[in-house]
């Protein structure tokens, strides 16, 4: 992850927030390379979703939205995590994320030990009861630690466990809830009427809108409403760069079927276009996998929740949630509401509320995903023979940032550059394109491979003393060949769809 968030820096992918006044911590800005990654995977996931398919139209919900709807959708009441403070540090955690275990010698507990989550939580526990168990001189039998999260806690062994902030016992409170919705006002008064709420999810905004988009869209069940956009959590430990933070972007659809359609047939079914999709842009199928939500976990209006898992430097965790919700959602809001969201029904002639099926992804963590999965350091050869390092991104062309630079071979050659430049003015009205005739043609190639760039152009004298052919070089293979400007835009048109 070290190498990954330098890239990031250095290249221009990821800045953090406001840094020239010291950050803020869980907000990121995103560069010019960045910007344009994010934009790709948006635009991808739309054209794939939203305008390559009869059944799913779109949405652009507002940021803020009455505050009732967050009260129906649950959100005020109970949009909460546990939370533990230590009150020596003053630092905050989650209780979920905070793992103790006691410290056992011959069937004696001896002490706790106690750590954040990590990709091996068990193995680091059993390391920190080993160690505690030689700073204490304690004789004995150790046994293998069984992890347990704060939320699990007895209210006697609060007082046991050490503080991860300080390594002592005694500072940590039991766990409380804390809700993690930004809150604001609207208009002019800053009273408890004007308290409104920056959205934590995107969903809601298609529930509120169902009823317009039924009278206005021409749909028919089953359909689904797309969405892209920015959300807010005041997440209480933000954490793995950009993995987990406070301000984040979405991209969310429901997907309304019959109440008496086989729920768990289309939820197996987006489970695979999910996969499919993501597999599409570049993830590869070795890194993902399922995990199936234990029905005792479920909310009670859950039929059943899968998530795709990536396996990131720092573990496995969650990339895409796929729910079946039933028809949670939209009788909530017709209650709170008073405004019927139901449907008709022309075979049985009745109405009912339609139940839905919600993939629910973050760009931001498709985004890391995706530079986790390209990240590459190998040993190659330079111009001169010598073994040299080099580091590449190995993006799918459909949303590597920049899909073609143009190179003159030299750039005190007027005729090269005219060429090179009239190349790239005419691939930049349709793609991503970088011009680069600064340097090396072997320096500019690494910098190419390290910003994911699949192809780099050369104009080389050929080009203007032959046959308008120049050298095309692949990021991946490093190979090179003759390519004209027509079989450049052939090749480009079927690798970038």
């Amino acid at each position: 992850m070290e190498a990954i968030v330098s890239l990031c820096k250095r290249r221009g992918f990821v800045f953090p927030s406001s840094e020239i006044y010291g950050g803020i911590n869980g907000f990121f800005d995103y560069g010019p390379l960045g910007a344009e990654l994010k934009k790709n995977i948006r635009d991808c996931w739309w054209s794939d979703l939203v305008r390559r398919r009869d059944d799913v139209v779109g949405l652009e919900s507002s940021i803020i939205m009455h505050p009732k709807v967050w009260e129906a959708s649950g959100h005020v009441a109970g949009f909460t995590d546990p939370l533990v403070d230590c009150k020596v540090s003053k630092q905050r955690f989650r209780a979920d994320q905070l793992f103790f275990a006691p410290v056992v010698v011959d069937d004696q507990i001896v002490g706790y030990v106690s750590l954040l989550e990590t990709a091996s939580t068990a193995a680091d526990l059993q390391a920190a009861a080993e160690s505690f168990k030689r700073k204490k001189a304690i004789q004995g039998k150790l046994a293998p630690v069984q992890p347990r999260d704060m939320t699990e806690a007895k209210p006697e062994e609060i007082a046991l466990i050490p503080s991860p902030a300080t390594g002592e016992a005694g500072s940590l409170t039991p766990p409380r809830a804390f809700n993690m919705m930004f809150q604001t006002y609207v208009g002019a008064l800053r009273d408890e009427s004007a308290v409104s709420y920056l959205r934590p999810e995107t969903a809601q905004g298609m529930f509120a809108d169902f009823k317009n988009v039924v009278d206005t869209g021409r749909v028919k069940l089953p359909f689904g409403i797309a969405q892209i956009g920015k959300s807010f959590r005041n997440e209480i430990t933000p954490r793995n760069f950009i993995f987990r933070s406070r301000e984040f972007e979405q991209m969310e659809m429901e997907y309304f079927i019959h109440e008496d359609a086989d729920w768990a047939q289309c939820h197996r079914e987006w489970i695979n276009w999910c996969k499919d999709w993501l597999k599409s842009i570049g993830l590869p199928d070795s890194h993902l996998s399922e995990y199936d939500h234990p029905k005792e976990k479920l909310a009670f209006y859950s039929k059943g929740t899968t998530d795709i898992m990536f396996r990131y430097p720092f573990g496995v965790q969650e990339l895409w949630g796929i729910a079946a919700r039933g028809n949670y959602d939209l009788s909530q809001h017709a209650q709170h509401s008073g405004k019927p969201l139901e449907i008709f029904d022309e075979v049985t002639k009745k109405k009912f509320t339609p139940h839905v099926i919600e993939p629910a992804v973050g760009v931001d963590r498709i985004f890391l995903a995706l530079i986790c999965a390209a990240y590459a350091e190998e040993d190659v050869p330079d111009d001169k023979g010598n073994v040299e390092k080099r580091t590449v991104l190995r993006f799918s062309p459909r949303i590597a940032p920049v899909k073609v630079a143009v190179l003159p071979l030299i750039k005190n050659k007027p005729e090269l550059v005219a060429r090179a430049q009239e190349i790239y003015r005419r691939l930049k009205r349709k793609y991503a394109v970088f011009y680069d005739e600064g340097g090396a043609i072997g320096r500019r190639y690494r910098r190419q491979d390290e910003i994911g760039t699949p192809w780099c152009v050369t104009i080389d004298f050929e080009t203007i003393e032959r046959d308008g052919s120049f050298t095309l070089r692949e990021r991946d293979s490093m190979q090179q060949r003759r390519i004209t400007e027509a079989e450049l835009f052939t090749l480009l048109d079927e690798q970038v769809y």
